[in-house]
C-alpha cells in the first residue's frame, strides 16, 4: 500500500501531496527537511529509513497560479462540517440546491452536503419551493490547504500544518465523512 507525504513550503504553507518514497528522496536530496515520520521503515543493504509524513522545503518556491478547489465529494463535506445544508444533521449525501434537472450548475454555490432524509424529500425541488432555507451560503472554498484536502488523502498528523490555512475545522469530521 502506497502512503503519501504532505509537502509544506519553507513557511510552513501547504503546497501538495507526493507519495512518501518522493518525500524521503527529497530529504535525502538536502531539498527539504522531515517534520514528522510516518512510522513505516524502508530497508535496504545500507541500512534502514524511516518514511516522512510531512516535509518542508528547504527554499521558498514562489507558486504564481493557484487553480481553483476541485469540486468533489470530499471537500463538499468538510466545507460543510459533515452537517446537512438543510436540518443539520450528518449528511450522507450531496445534493444541487437548485436542481439540475431545472437548469442548476454543477458548481460550488449550488452544491451541499445533505442528509438522506432532506435529500429524498427535495428530489428534484428547490428549498424555496419546499419553504426551506439553508443554514449557510455556500461558497467554493480558497486557500492552500483545501487543494491538498481535494486530493483526497489526509493522514491525521497533517491537522497541526492544515489547520491555519483557511480550513477552520473542516478537518475535524474528515474522519466521519462518507
Amino acid at each position: 500500500m502506497t502512503a503519501h507525504a504532505l509537502v509544506l513550503n519553507a513557511t510552513y504553507e501547504p503546497l501538495g501531496v507526493v507519495v512518501d518514497r518522493r518525500a524521503l528522496l527529497l530529504v535525502l536530496a538536502s531539498k527539504a527537511t522531515a517534520v514528522e515520520d510516518s512510522g513505516r521503515v524502508v530497508r535496504s543493504a545500507g541500512g534502514s529509513l524511516v518514511l516522512p509524513s510531512v516535509i518542508r522545503l528547504n527554499r521558498f518556491v514562489w507558486v504564481p497560479y493557484r487553480a481553483g478547489v476541485p469540486l468533489i465529494r470530499r471537500a463538499v463535506f468538510a466545507r460543510d462540517g459533515g452537517r446537512c445544508a438543510y436540518c443539520g444533521a450528518n449528511a450522507a449525501s450531496i445534493d444541487h440546491v437548485v436542481p439540475r434537472s431545472r437548469g442548476g450548475r454543477h458548481t460550488w454555490e449550488n452544491v451541499v452536503a445533505a442528509c438522506h432524509r432532506c435529500n429524498r424529500i427535495k428530489a428534484d425541488r428547490t428549498p424555496a419551493d419546499l419553504g426551506w432555507r439553508l443554514r449557510a451560503t455556500p461558497v467554493q472554498p480558497s486557500g492552500p490547504a483545501w487543494r491538498v484536502l481535494a486530493s483526497g488523502r489526509h493522514d491525521p498528523r497533517w491537522t497541526p500544518y492544515l489547520m491555519g490555512h483557511g480550513l477552520g475545522d473542516a478537518l475535524l469530521p474528515m474522519a466521519a465523512a462518507p
